[in-house]
């Protein structure tokens, strides 16, 4: 396993978290001042903004991204790092999306499942980026109603030409992946991946500034003056552009007239280890991502220097929890009884944009406003899809983007203040249908 080769020392000004503590490099960008042009303004510095902007840079634009905090200071930098082939809203969009692109449809989905895949693989060989990115990776089972979903994905990987990297075990199987004897069967799947989110995102924007980029940091957005030339406006400066894109996901607030209603924040809490040492290879000899069945599910992965990263129980209220590490220590405790009492050297929370119905939010605010936003607890993957969608589109090619753009969405009154107990309410009701499957 990779180590880590600096101390372990929580980041000035980001999130208390073990990627944090374990970054390869900080970002130090400038903040805007002054008055600046350029072809396309993004604004948000996590991975929608950021992955738009390597795509832009790519096809000879000039980019500027401008973010309130850091690069990646927000989900992107806090998420479970796993690069996995499910999508959020899969079957909303099959509904939607049928009457744009008819019997097509099943092969637009499957390929965008694999297609954030493919970015991510390409561009961390493409300009070397250090981010632990490791392959394997296990949907479990913990009753049996769980594995006709299992089997129903394996059916359509094997018709799909996926034989290769897929194989559905049983109890025993498991076992002899994990150290767990909470499963009663698995999906495994050696194309998904896991990695540190944190330093891809900053790889990503160091790749993006290498092409040309312009990256400002602790430069929030007060306003997007709309017009022939738009211009976003922070404290100090103001750039003006072509085109604006709005890849800010749950963190903003802006343009509140046409998107209040429309993206919920729910919390996940995210907790990492003391290093296990051999313990490590005991509960994980694979080295293998996990998530389970459940619609609450728990997700974890060894880190690069044999820590567990566990994750779950997502807060829909959209408020953090005050003791993540009492919460998920049980959860940890259950999967891996030999654990019992291991140290928690890292607790942390994240926050998720989730749409009412789960299909990723791509819009036009006014002729040359973009918007790009909501992926509802599947970002790593989805938002390097999404960014290779609206560099399409902002360059002309509009046909993914108008499919995303013609599905519609619920946009609930009052904002947060109705639709996180409405999502709260939602989540308790697929809990309830859950025990009784």
């Amino acid at each position: 396993m990779n180590t880590i080769k600096q101390p372990v020392k929580p980041a000035v000004e980001r999130a208390p978290s073990y990627y944090a503590a374990s970054l390869n490099f900080e970002s130090d960008y400038p903040t805007l001042q002054g008055s600046v042009t350029v072809d396309v303004t993004i604004i948000g510095g996590g991975f929608t903004g950021i992955a738009t902007a390597v795509e832009l840079a790519e096809r000879g634009l000039k980019v500027a991204v401008v973010e309130t905090h850091k690069i990646g200071w927000g989900a992107s930098g806090r998420n479970g790092g796993q690069v996995t082939g499910s999508l959020s809203g899969d079957e909303a969009m099959r509904k939607q999306m049928r009457n744009t692109l008819g019997e097509e449809v099943d092969d637009f989905i499957w390929h965008l499942r694999w297609r954030g895949h493919e970015i991510i693989k390409n561009r961390v060989a493409r300009y070397g980026i250090a981010c632990d990115l490791k392959h394997g990776h296990l949907h479990t089972a913990m009753k049996a109603s769980h594995m006709d979903e299992l089997k129903a994905t394996y059916d359509e990987a094997l018709r799909r030409g996926m034989a290769a990297d897929v194989s559905l075990l049983d109890a025993a199987g498991v076992r002899a992946q994990l150290g767990s004897e909470l499963y009663c069967g698995a999906l495994k799947n050696t194309r998904n991946m896991h990695l540190h989110p944190l330093n891809l995102c900053l790889g990503e924007a160091r790749a993006a500034e290498s092409l040309g980029a312009l990256i400002f940091e602790h430069s929030e957005v007060l306003d997007i003056v709309h017009g022939p030339r738009p211009a976003v406006v922070t404290t100090g400066g103001r750039i003006e552009a072509k085109q604006v894109l709005l890849a800010g996901d749950v963190y903003h607030k802006l343009e509140r007239r046409k998107l209040k209603g429309m993206i919920f924040p729910a919390m996940g809490g995210i907790v990492t280890t003391a290093p296990l040492g051999e313990l490590a290879q005991e509960i994980n000899p694979q080295d293998l991502a996990v998530y389970d069945c459940r619609f609450v599910l728990d997700y974890y992965r060894l880190t690069g220097d044999g820590r567990l990263l566990f994750g779950g129980g997502a807060n829909y209220s959209g408020r953090d929890s005050r003791d993540i590490a009492g919460e998920l220590r049980p959860c940890i405790e259950r999967t891996f009884p030999q654990l019992k009492g291991v140290q928690i050297d890292f607790q942390w929370s994240c926050a998720m944009g989730i749409v009412m119905n789960r299909i990723p939010q791509l819009g036009k605010l006014s002729s040359n406003v973009w918007y790009c936003q909501g992926y509802s607890g599947h970002g790593v993957a989805t938002t390097h899809i999404m960014g290779e969608i609206m560099a399409k589109a902002i360059t002309g090619d509009l046909e993914q983007f108008d499919t995303f753009a013609a599905c519609k969405h619920i946009k609930v009154p009052l904002g947060d203040q109705l639709g996180n107990p409405m999502l709260a309410a939602g989540m308790w009701y697929y809990q309830m249908l859950e025990k009784l499957r």
